[in-house]
């Protein structure tokens, strides 16, 4: 049975998933924006109202880091998980800093880098906690271009995403990237974007990044979010 993969340029935890689609070599599985993705239709298709979105074997999958999992059993060879248990154990600590410590504070610090009045207390937040978490990072990460074990591994997949919002979506927070000073973070960030993998995903989240901040330019980001709010509190509302 054919898959698809509903997932947007700019979305990390998209991202995520493309790493492991392109670094398993995958292709049977569709890449596509959802058509009604923002609208209250695709809530009602898909409750969690976000992507990824794995559809095609059953009922619609959501949250990233279950999708990888499932893609790992559907997809075994090549493992992007340990050669033991301990190993596996040591790639998905990392996946988890990357997806929950780093990606998902940035996800929620976003925002303020287009609000009309930054709310800096939400900026120390969770930007003191990205700059806290990449120091753990620091400590943990392979010194080899790799996350760990030596070669591409579900952890880099969580990881590329959450180092490329810290790259360029901290500093217009008026945060410093913390990047450049932790060694071992900034060695791997500069040798991990020569794998192909990792430089095709980052391609396409500058590329939406890009688009993102044309239609902010322009004003037409902001309208789209307005009526996406007004569609999704009408229909909340609606007795059916």
């Amino acid at each position: 049975m054919s898959l698809t993969l509903y997932s947007g340029d700019l979305s990390p935890y998209s991202a995520r998933v493309r790493m492991q689609i392109y670094a398993k070599g995958i292709t049977d599985i569709e890449i596509a924006r959802p058509a009604t993705f923002g609208t209250p239709q695709f809530r009602k298709d898909y409750p969690i109202g976000r992507i990824p979105v794995l559809e095609g074997d059953g009922e619609p999958m959501a949250e990233s880091e279950v999708i990888a999992e499932y893609l790992e059993e559907r997809y075994p060879e090549p493992s992007m998980l340990g050669a033991t248990p301990r190993e596996t154990a040591q790639i998905r600590t990392l996946a988890r800093i990357g997806d929950i410590y780093i990606m998902n504070n940035m996800f929620m610090l976003s925002p303020q880098s287009r609000a009309d009045t930054r709310n800096q207390g939400i900026v120390d937040l969770l930007g003191g906690q990205v700059v806290r978490n990449i120091k753990a990072l620091d400590k943990l990460i392979g010194e080899d271009g790799f996350a760990c074990s030596g070669r591409l591994t579900l952890a880099d997949c969580a990881i590329v995403p959450g180092l490329f919002l810290v790259e360029n979506v901290l500093p217009s927070v008026g945060m410093d990237n913390p990047v450049p000073s932790t060694p071992k973070v900034a060695a791997y960030w500069a040798a991990i974007q020569q794998q192909a993998p990792a430089a095709k995903v980052l391609e396409e989240l500058h590329r939406g990044l890009e688009e993102r901040r044309e239609l902010i330019r322009s004003g037409v980001f902001q309208k789209m979010m307005a009526k996406a709010a007004a569609d999704m509190a009408a229909a909340e509302a609606s007795p059916d």
